[in-house]
């Protein structure tokens, strides 16, 4: 999956089992299956991802999905978005120590960045219910741009819940997506939602 890109895969994979689980940023029982819950997990949500777009990971924790996708994507310009500080102190780490020229951590909630900044993608990973994610996330994205956020199997009841948050910020072209499923055991559950606007993401 991660091709030449594999070497520094690697090496994220040592700090989140080392530093990453020491600081309480993953927990212990998630170390046998860091790659296929993890690594593979998030790498593979790139393959709906156009080229050379800006991204911006909310609530990106421990760096999951935002710093996968910038290591499987170069191409990718990845902001990692964290409001606590030991979590940017890790990121900030990783970024020096993976030499990764695409990624920015940004330390912030996502709200205080809305009327700031946009991006053309805006994903998360397990961060809050999809309708108080959409609020978060929506205001971040460039009309015609996404908001991909990774889900699990209740994906499509929150997409439903999300009906009113989708009609107020006007998010259209909601749908629930199985990303890897010819590549992993566990395929990635996303909910995709495009932000209003004449520009698509192809």
């Amino acid at each position: 999956m991660f091709s030449s890109a594999l070497p520094v895969a690697e090496r994220f994979a040592e700090l989140l089992a080392g530093p990453g689980i020491e600081r309480g940023l993953l927990g212990p029982r998630e170390l046998p299956r860091l790659w296929e819950r993890h690594l593979l997990n998030c790498g593979v949500l790139t393959d709906v991802v156009p080229g050379s777009v800006e991204v911006c990971d909310v609530g990106t924790g421990a760096g999951l999905p935002g710093v996968v996708m910038a290591i499987r994507r170069p191409d990718l310009l990845v902001a990692l978005v964290e409001p606590l500080l030991r979590r940017t102190t890790f990121l900030e780490e990783v970024v020096t120590q993976l030499e990764l020229s695409n990624v920015e951590v940004v330390r912030a909630r996502a709200e205080s960045l809305h009327g700031r900044r946009t991006f053309d993608l805006v994903t998360s990973r397990a961060v809050a219910p999809l309708p108080k994610l959409l609020g978060w996330c929506l205001p971040l994205t460039r009309r015609g741009g996404h908001v991909l956020a990774m889900k699990g199997s209740s994906a499509a009841e929150e997409l439903a819940a999300a009906a009113d948050v989708l009609l107020r910020l006007g998010g259209q072209e909601p749908e629930v997506l199985s990303i890897g499923t010819d590549s992993l055991t566990f395929p990635t559950t996303a909910v995709r939602v495009r932000s209003g606007g004449s520009r698509r993401l192809r």
